[in-house]
């Protein structure tokens, strides 16, 4: 089992900002990546939706004997997952946005948080929001758009910094200290961010500590890798594999893109 490889799964490329943390810090597991492109934006479906989409993923990634699954998209952890954990006898890691930290660490009693529609009218952010922002000025705006222009292949375009400019330059008018990421697509944006949010404000995404959190649990599960050999890892993707493998072009070792229907 230790030698299994780590799934992770995402509505499109945006979790393989969750995949390079967790390789970073993980150098020898292996891992199997999903990106359901074809389907995304994940945000934009109703429940019941993304469950079904949650559970056709997981089901690929237990095909290929993976070992625990990382739900990289944070529109499918707060909609699907304590449903993934019910169904499935197999660790889950789950993303939401780090409302906590943001709000602890604020200054100015104000937070920004830019997610997806599914993302801010789940259940499991309303819950999170509440705990932990009851004395906190909390500035929430849907990213609708940016998910598709990235999975587009418009990561640096005119058309995607002035959609980002809209939805930012009003959270300014609030004194915002820190701003949280609540989509895994949204940290490819970060140079753009802060071109207009300035450098005083800092950005939160979920990376690092979900690359911990996927440590624990593998050490707690006596899961982790003991092989010293180089990883192996895979990516599938049921759109073109042009924008994916661009978004991979930074990362070395032995690393295959597959288009595959799913």
């Amino acid at each position: 089992m230790k030698q299994k490889p780590i799934g992770l799964f995402d509505s499109g490329i945006g979790g393989t900002s969750i995949w390079k943390e967790v390789i970073k810090l993980l150098p020898h597991e292996n891992t199997i990546y999903l990106a359901d492109s074809k389907n995304a934006p994940y945000g934009e479906k109703s429940k019941e939706e993304i469950i079904a989409l949650s559970i056709k993923n997981t089901e690929i990634l237990l095909s290929k004997g993976c070992k625990l699954i990382v739900v990289a998209c944070n529109t499918a952890t707060t909609n699907a997952i304590d449903f993934l954990r019910k169904k499935y006898d197999i660790p889950f890691i789950g993303i939401e946005p780090a409302i906590k930290p943001a709000a602890l660490l604020s200054k100015t009693g104000a937070i920004g948080i830019l997610a997806t529609k599914g993302t801010l009218t789940s259940k499991l952010f309303e819950k999170t929001t509440y705990e932990y922002t009851k004395n906190i000025t909390t500035i929430k705006q849907d990213g609708e758009g940016l998910v598709a222009l990235i999975e587009n292949g418009k990561l640096n375009t005119a058309e995607t910094h002035q959609l980002l400019s809209t939805y930012l330059k009003p959270m300014l008018n609030f004194d915002i200290d820190h701003l949280v990421l609540g989509c895994t697509h949204y940290p490819y944006l970060i140079p753009q961010i802060k071109e207009i949010i300035g450098s005083s404000i800092k950005i939160i995404d979920s990376g690092e500590a979900v690359a911990r959190q996927t440590k624990t649990i593998l050490e707690k599960n006596n899961l982790l890798s003991t092989s010293s050999e180089k990883s192996n890892h895979q990516f599938y993707t049921n759109a073109e594999i042009e924008v994916l493998s661009e978004i991979l072009s930074d990362v070395s070792g032995h690393f295959s893109v597959e288009k595959q229907d799913f």
